[in-house]
């Protein structure tokens, strides 16, 4: 297992550990409708309807914490589809406890637009397409409240995404 998958998988079960023991009390219903609503979100995203998808956010929504609004999250998915159009999110790993959850996913696409948001870690912006296609590990957390995304956190291997485009050299054997 790759490194960067064993992070994740650690930092996954870490997270799910400490949910279960956290002092909130569990409500397996809430669990499963917000995992029923990521799943769905999920779904509407690898059919690139972004805009369905953007109904999944509350109007007040953060990201990383920050209030960003709905509309922010709006810039954000048309800028992430405008760079690859085929982007795909396969969950691999799902934990829900309360008003989280965790989703281990692969994230592809084939860059093919020229982003103009510093998404995609930063590193796309004003860059030509390399025709080239990625695929890595992310994680994302989402916390609901009354069926609507009210925060989201996310990690992805960014410099395996510029390595597999061919804008940042690979490691040398």
């Amino acid at each position: 297992m790759p490194r960067f998958q064993q992070v994740f998988s650690t930092s996954l079960l870490l997270i799910a550990a400490a949910m279960t023991a956290s002092s909130q009390t569990t409500t397996p219903d809430a669990s499963a409708q917000n995992t029923a609503i990521v799943r769905a979100h999920h779904d509407l995203m690898n059919k690139a309807d972004w805009k369905a998808a953007l109904n999944d956010f509350s109007e007040d929504t953060k990201n990383f914490g920050d209030p960003v609004g709905r509309d922010h999250v709006a810039m954000i998915l048309q800028d992430v589809w405008t760079t690859f159009p085929d982007f795909r999110l396969e969950i691999v790993d799902l934990v829900a406890k309360d008003d989280w959850v965790i989703v281990r996913c692969r994230e592809s696409g084939t860059h093919l637009g020229v982003g103009r948001l510093p998404v995609n870690g930063g590193l796309l912006v004003d860059v030509p397409p390399t025709r080239k296609h990625f695929e890595v590990e992310a994680t994302h957390w989402w916390k609901l409240r009354d069926g609507k995304i009210v925060d989201h956190y996310g990690v992805r291997d960014d410099l395996g995404m510029m390595e597999q485009l061919g804008l940042l050299a690979g490691p040398k054997h």
